[in-house]
């Protein structure tokens, strides 16, 4: 019977297969995922953005660092390197003889297949008398030529020669395994043992371990886990935060500890250099004793980042850290509204204590446009722009501008606006304009709804309510190209106004003025006006010597308009009255008037659901869309002069209750917002029936001036009762009994089937 035989590579050539195999399983992905990208694309990209960030801080940055790097060169040579292993390994597993060859005894003894007998025997004698060991031959080639002499006269060998390749009959089944055969040469042993022992007991544990204690570190979000716990004391002690004490927890998390992060440094001639800009600056509460705010690495985090925000220069040593404290900063304020949205929900779900206020979690909003942008609190966002400084924004707050944010300077005349940024040459404007016309312009449409309800418009006591939120992205530059581009129409239509008017638009009150007044009014008041002058014509001519004509005679006009309507209508509504009062007498015709409208009726019910479920399972296909595609997190470049790494742009959007400063629903960070996105945001409707004034507000992590809030009305009404009786619950007394006459015959006939068995 065939058994198992395991032998190592002796010659090695399988190794060699082994070898080839690993070192192509490692280089072929490496280079698919390792080959720097082409450096042309992210050249003609950077090329592309120069006009509007050319003057960006990350800009040149990138700039340097793509000029400066060597890492691409370094990963081409070793994938090159790599290639070449694996291409000469290649080459010489090509050249390897096979080592299994076909068992010929005609070869053996040299003899052309089909010999006869005879010369078998012949050849037999003479290679016997040459190889055999008593004459001085080889021992191991005789034995061949036996065996091959005995596969050719023997009938039983011969049988297994021809059956199974082999005179001895079906032989075991050889393994070659792919190591050396020194690597268990008693020899080697020692050497062998001491390299598993120092790979698998010393250097794999310490890498795992290494890994391991890093990892727990940190959160998912790459914050160390002691940063986190951090801002969760200081929210929970202080719900209300002000700006002030919101800047000083954000310096003392623990990435600007060297202790905890080797990337942050404490230098020598800090002891010299922050003192200084301590002094520059002012009162940054330098005294408060209170840890961790006290501590080294905390007051310079703290001086760094106020002197960012003043754009204050500071020195060459000073600023490499300051960029890194500044970089850090958007994701460790990103944690920070994390926490507190954690605790606003521990708090309304236990209770027992206060959750973080509004005001503390749209402070660290704030916090994070302002590091973006280099830019305090108090600072106008026209600041933003290039070329703009404090001195020339008394141009733009004048009594004939009253410019002071980005949307009225976008909101002027061209004319205008280069009247005002008269202190700004020509390629100076232009730049402005292009980077002005670069930021964002955000729509958004909002649609309040009860999902996987029959009402999904009747919001009730205690109900999910889902308010779907549409966010469209448009750049300021199509928003004044429309306008610029409405301004004419505008003109044409007020030309024809006054060509029409005549001689009457002289007069000192115009037309428009009368319809504005009266467009303020309620509708009742038009009602009793109308009424009035119905009754009174007269006094409206004896007003032409005032200078009223036309607008009394419009308002005339429109007064008699308006009677005759009403007169219309009633004369209406008799003849339908009349025709049917005369119809009575005919209860055929009311009986099909009453069969059409009962299936209209049922048509625009059938019509109705049809919609509803069309409108659910698009949501519910929108939503398994969301969850499988994973979209990428590059949206636009934001601009922002003094922030030292290209930053994305993106969104914060929320419900709140302005009135009592609390969040209504966690704000949802929109990352992947190009052109149009769809967010949805839930939260639980009150327990109290009412009406509710929320607010939806989009507020931006990069750019100062553009959020933007929409009221949110919510009318709660009374849950629907549960039913304890339902129609399709009741049975009738006559099928129950139908049912217990049916069982009590099931019973009746397989006790017979039983009896005739038996």
């Amino acid at each position: 019977m065939a058994g198992q035989q395991f032998q190592y590579d002796d010659s090695g050539n399988t190794f060699f297969y082994f070898l080839t195999s690993f070192v192509g399983l490692i280089v072929i992905p490496a280079t698919y995922y390792l080959w720097p990208r082409d450096q042309n694309a992210e050249q003609l990209r950077l090329k592309s953005l120069r006009r509007v960030h050319g003057r960006c801080l990350w800009y040149r940055l990138r700039l340097m660092k793509s000029q400066q790097s060597i890492v691409p060169t370094l990963k081409k040579a070793a994938l090159l390197f790599g290639w070449a292993v694996f291409l000469l390994l290649a080459y010489k597993v090509s050249k390897l003889d096979r080592e299994y060859q076909e068992y010929n005894p005609y070869e053996v003894l040299n003899l052309d297949p089909g010999a006869s007998l005879s010369e078998i025997k012949k050849q037999y004698r003479v290679l016997s008398l040459k190889y055999h060991p008593d004459k001085g031959g080889d021992e191991a080639t005789f034995m061949r030529i036996a065996k091959a002499y005995a596969a050719l006269t023997n009938e039983q060998s011969r049988q297994n020669w021809e059956t199974y390749g082999n005179p001895d009959g079906p032989g075991a089944t050889s393994f070659g395994i792919a190591l050396p055969a020194w690597i268990v040469d008693q020899k080697n042993s020692m050497l062998v043992l001491l390299v598993y022992g120092l790979a698998f007991m010393v250097i794999l544990p310490v890498v795992v371990g290494t890994w391991w204690y890093r990892s727990i570190r940190y959160s998912g979000d790459q914050i160390l886990i002691n940063t986190t716990q951090l801002f969760m004391h200081f929210m929970y002690k202080t719900p209300n935060m002000n700006m002030k004490r919101l800047a000083m927890v954000l310096t003392a998390a623990f990435e600007f500890d060297p202790r905890s992060n080797k990337e942050a440094t404490i230098r020598p001639t800090d002891n010299i250099e922050v003192p200084q800009l301590i002094r520059e600056l002012g009162n940054i509460n330098v005294k408060k004793k209170e840890p961790p705010f006290c501590y080294p690495y905390s007051l310079k985090a703290r001086v760094l980042v106020l002197a960012h925000l003043a754009r204050m220069d500071v020195s060459e040593e000073l600023e490499e850290d300051q960029r890194f404290v500044v970089r850090k900063s958007p994701a460790l304020l990103q944690e920070m509204i994390n926490v507190g949205c954690q605790l606003t929900m521990m708090a309304n779900s236990r209770g027992g204590f206060h959750a973080p206020r509004l005001v503390t979690i749209e402070n660290c909003m704030k916090l994070t446009q302002m590091i973006v942008q280099g830019l305090q609190e108090s600072k106008s966002p026209l600041l933003q722009l290039p070329h703009f400084e404090e001195e020339h924004l008394r141009y733009c707050i004048s009594k004939k501008y009253k410019v002071r944010s980005l949307q009225d300077l976008v909101s002027l005349k061209d004319s205008d606006r280069r009247s005002m940024l008269r202190f700004l040459g020509e390629e100076k404007y232009d730049e402005v304009m292009a980077v002005l016309g670069s930021f964002p312009h955000i729509t958004m449409d909002t649609k309040l709804q009860v999902l996987d309800d029959e009402d999904s418009n009747n919001i009730t006591a205690g109900s999910i309510v889902t308010v779907t939120v549409t966010l469209t992205r448009k750049r300021m530059a199509e928003v004044f190209e429309k306008e610029q581009d409405s301004t004419p129409c505008l003109a044409e239509e007020a030309a024809t106004t006054e060509e029409t008017q005549g001689d009457t638009s002289k007069t000192k009150t115009k037309v428009w003025q009368n319809k504005s007044k009266g467009a303020k009014k309620t509708a009742k008041s038009k009602k009793k006006k109308l009424t009035k002058k119905k009754a009174t014509p007269a006094p409206a001519k004896t007003k032409q010597a005032n200078g009223n004509v036309a607008g009394n005679e419009v308002v005339a006009a429109s007064a008699a308009a308006a009677v005759k309507e009403e007169e219309d209508e009633a004369s209406d509504k008799g003849s339908e009255s009349d025709e049917g009062e005369a119809n009575k007498d005919s209860p055929s015709e009311r009986d099909e008037d009453s069969d059409k409208q009962s299936d209209t009726e049922v048509d625009e019910m059938a019509g109705d659901d049809e919609e509803e479920w069309e409108a659910l399972q698009q949501s519910i296909q929108r939503r398994e869309r969301a969850l499988l595609e994973t979209k990428s997190k590059v949206t636009h470049p934001v601009y922002s002069l003094y922030f030292p790494e290209e930053k994305q742009e993106w969104w914060w959007l929320y419900i709140a209750d302005r009135r009592d400063q609390t969040l209504v629903s966690m704000p949802y960070h929109v990352c992947t917002l190009k052109d149009t996105e769809e967010v949805e945001l839930k939260f639980p409707a009150p327990s109290k029936t009412g009406n509710y004034q929320y607010s939806v507000i989009l507020r931006s992590d990069s750019y100062l001036g553009l959020d933007q809030i929409k009221p949110l009305k919510l009318e709660v009404h009374e849950a629907k009762a549960m039913l304890d009786n339902h129609p399709q619950w009741d049975i009738p007394d006559t099928e129950e009994e139908d049912e217990e006459q049916e069982d009590s015959d099931g019973i009746e006939e397989s006790e017979d089937d039983d009896e005739d068995n038996d």
